[in-house]
């Protein structure tokens, strides 16, 4: 899944979703900490072409996007909407191609605004990005050419503390960046950054009223994270190959960002500084067993808005969970199979 695939709901209990096959699958607590239901299938019977992407609004409810067959040698996209853990989610609906007609261009990626508005971001055919919104009072909006050249990898989407929704995507040597200027209006493009950046490596998460942080990692192998209008800043010695997940949560009184991701070693590292404060320092402290090596971690906030974990490995569908313990610092529980 592009974006965070463990998530929780609006009346507080977890819920995943499981790319499995062609189908995405998820699973939810049957109550908050309870035990989980089986996996079940999202969307109907469609079938699905691998890469979708997930995006959760203020509201709790989760969007998700992926591409299906249509024809030979052509793909369009199509959208569902989960509403709560216990309920099915809404069937796949067709929102086409940014190019019309065609084949995959790229993984999309979805951020929700303040209104509970789906935006989906995809590469066009072109190199650039394209946009399609829903509209306030319903339906689809146009597809939307936002411009840009050469994106690489998977975008990523995220809406800020303002409800104002932003995209960055990789190009070679650098990061494009579109944001919002206002609710409902098309995200445009801004002063983008020249940094050597890995594809598929950008993780961003809002991180004050003013900001969002985008994570990434670059060529080098360490993790950075940028804030437009500021220096690329270098945080830590990247624990593995993939992705970082990220986190805000209050720790000991204090507002910090978590980073997790998978480790060479094949363990989840964790890693934890006060947000947007990074010359503070962070440091990775591993956990957990040895995982798959396409195992995948994914971090969010609990009930209790603590923080808790989980690893999926894709090839096994094993899924691992662990919280935050009652403890000073970052203490976690044993991982347990789900």
């Amino acid at each position: 899944m592009n974006g965070d695939w463990l998530i929780r709901g609006r009346d507080g209990r977890l819920t995943v979703y499981l790319p499995s096959g062609d189908a995405v699958l998820c699973r939810a607590e049957r109550g908050p900490a309870g035990p989980w239901d089986a996996a079940r299938t999202v969307g109907g019977g469609q079938k699905l072409l691998p890469g979708p992407a997930i995006g959760q609004g203020a509201d709790g409810y989760a969007h998700l996007a992926a591409w299906r067959p249509t024809v030979p040698g052509e793909s369009g996209l199509v959208h569902s909407t989960h509403f709560r853990p216990r309920l099915a989610p809404l069937d796949w609906a067709s929102i086409g191609h940014p190019d019309k007609k065609g084949d995959r261009t790229g993984p999309p990626a979805v951020a929700v605004d303040s209104a509970g508005r789906g935006y989906v971001f995809v590469r066009n055919q072109g190199g650039g990005l394209s946009l399609r919104n829903q509209k306030e009072k319903g339906g689809w909006g146009p597809w939307q050419n936002l411009g840009g050249h050469d994106v690489e990898g998977e975008p990523t989407a995220v809406t800020g503390e303002s409800g104002l929704v932003e995209v960055y995507a990789s190009v070679p040597g650098g990061v494009l960046h579109w944001r919002q200027e206002e609710p409902g209006r098309t995200p445009v493009r801004t002063e983008g950054v020249d940094v050597p950046v890995r594809p598929g490596t950008l993780c961003a998460l809002a991180t004050s009223a003013e900001h969002t942080t985008l994570f990434f990692t670059d060529t080098s192998g360490d993790v950075c994270a940028w804030r437009p209008g500021e220096k690329p800043v270098t945080l830590i010695a990247s624990a593995g190959p993939g992705p970082v997940s990220a986190v805000r949560c209050a720790i000991e009184g204090h507002d910090c960002t978590v980073l997790a991701q998978r480790s060479a070693s094949g363990r989840v590292a964790f890693a934890a500084y006060p947000t947007e404060q990074e010359p503070a320092g962070a440091w990775w402290t591993e956990s957990g067993p040895q995982l798959p090596s396409d195992a995948v971690v994914s971090v969010a906030l609990d009930e209790q808005d603590e923080v808790v974990a989980a690893s999926l490995s894709p090839s096994t569908g094993t899924l691992l969970l662990t919280r935050r313990k009652d403890e000073p610092g970052l203490a976690l529980e044993a991982w347990r199979e789900v």
